[in-house]
């Protein structure tokens, strides 16, 4: 049997945790820059706010019905993230955390799965105080059905008989059944097959011609035969990226040499946090894609690196030797990416003999940056090149402060 455990409204729910006068009140959580709508509460989805809208169209109906807006903290939200998921992991050994709201758990050979359900749920809500949703059955694709279903009742559902399950399929739609991409739903639908019970019902034949592997696993997974096994050990990451939209268009060399220095010195920072070295590092520019022709450019390097390496001082002076490369006159950029690829663990590094390796000691300065910045809180302790003001920022109009994640900002009790 698996569970899956979803965080309700997930984003929302973390602001709501910490201002409480937001509890019943419509909330939407805007994207990088405030562009977009990528987050709302169940009160905002009534009053018709879709996922995705443009913030700057959606201005009168936030007004119209005093909807409360947050930009998006991502820091925030991993941290509850983390916590929500530590207090699942204690209720059994087999968890596999499928993204920053949802989480797997194996619970094979438990019995009263029902009141086991319900003790999942409140431990969360008790002890982290987000709201989540359990949903119990025999395999991943019913257990994500079983999930979307609890939310209609107590936020506990398990699938556990051929007649729970059947019940439960008979009016689900067929596009939200997890693996059921829009061109898969778009046939479906096409051919007169709108809910689950009618995509379980079709022959296995049919099936495997028109949808392939993944639909037939699909198939099988709706008829309680798992396919699709838990995962508790993580893939290795092939490769890691970080970008972010600047908060207004820039041709400033200086601005941009900041942005780089400042994503490359984070994505040394997270590479050693998972205890890996990128063998290959890329920088690219990007302009307004939706812009005219003529002002677009995307300029790109590629720069093998001549050890692996996860220190800040070689990432950051390889990534401004890229943005030197490429760098146009001219252009009006709109975001940097610095990618690091060929990754390996850190123990597996080999060095070159025929050239002068110094990575010691940039090793020791970067640890010493990770230790401050984790005692003091991120971004005490720095790269000079990343500048003190940093107008090229994301902007962030409805940031709240970092509750559990800033010294500064820890709410104070009298």
């Amino acid at each position: 049997m698996f569970a899956l455990a979803d965080c309700n409204n997930f984003y929302a729910s973390c602001h709501r945790l910490f201002e409480p006068q937001y509890n019943g009140v419509p909330v939407v959580v805007l994207s990088n820059n405030d562009g977009c709508v990528i987050a709302r509460s169940n009160e905002a989805k009534a009053c018709g706010i879709a996922m995705g809208a443009p913030f700057f169209k959606i201005r009168d109906e936030i007004k119209k019905h005093n909807i409360a807006v947050f930009s998006s903290h991502y820091t925030l939200y991993g941290d509850i993230s983390a916590r929500v998921m530590t207090n699942l992991a204690r209720f059994t050994p087999d968890v596999e955390v499928y993204s920053v709201d949802e989480c797997f758990l194996g619970l094979s050979g438990y019995g009263d799965l029902n009141n086991y359900g319900r003790e999942i749920r409140e431990t969360v809500i008790v002890n982290t105080g987000i709201p989540i949703s359990v949903g119990i059955a025999p395999t991943k694709v019913l257990a994500k059905v079983a999930n979307k279903t609890s939310k209609k009742y107590n936020g506990v559902m398990v699938l556990q008989t051929n007649e729970e399950i059947t019940a439960a399929l008979s009016d689900y739609p067929v596009e939200d059944l997890w693996g059921v991409g829009r061109q898969f739903s778009h046939k479906l639908i096409k051919e007169g097959i709108e809910t689950a019970a009618q995509f379980r019902a079709l022959p296995i034949d049919w099936v495997q011609a028109h949808m392939t592997i993944v639909g037939v696993r699909l198939w099988r997974e709706l008829w309680g035969e798992s396919c699709i096994p838990l995962k508790t050990a993580l893939d290795p990451k092939k490769g890691m990226c970080t970008s972010r939209a600047f908060g207004k268009m820039t041709a400033d060399y200086t601005e941009l040499k900041e942005a780089t220095s400042s994503y490359a010195a984070r994505l040394g920072t997270k590479l050693r946090r998972e205890k890996l070295c990128a063998s290959v590092l890329s920088v690219r520019l990007l302009t307004n894609k939706f812009g005219p022709q003529a002002s677009m450019a995307f300029p790109s390097i590629t720069i093998p690196l001549p050890h692996p390496v996860n220190n800040t001082i070689d990432l950051v002076s390889t990534a401004l030797f890229g943005l030197k490369k490429i760098y146009l006159r001219g252009f009006l950029f709109q975001k940097v990416e610095v990618t690091a690829t060929g990754l390996i663990p850190e123990k597996e590094v080999q060095l070159n003999i025929f050239s002068d390796f110094k990575g010691e000691k940039h090793d020791k300065v970067s640890k010493v940056l990770d230790k401050l910045n984790m005692h003091y809180g991120a971004g005490t302790l720095k790269m000079a090149g990343e500048g003190l003001i940093q107008n090229w920022t994301m902007k962030r109009e409805f940031l709240r402060p970092s509750y559990t994640t800033d010294w500064k900002d820890i709410i104070k009790v009298k």
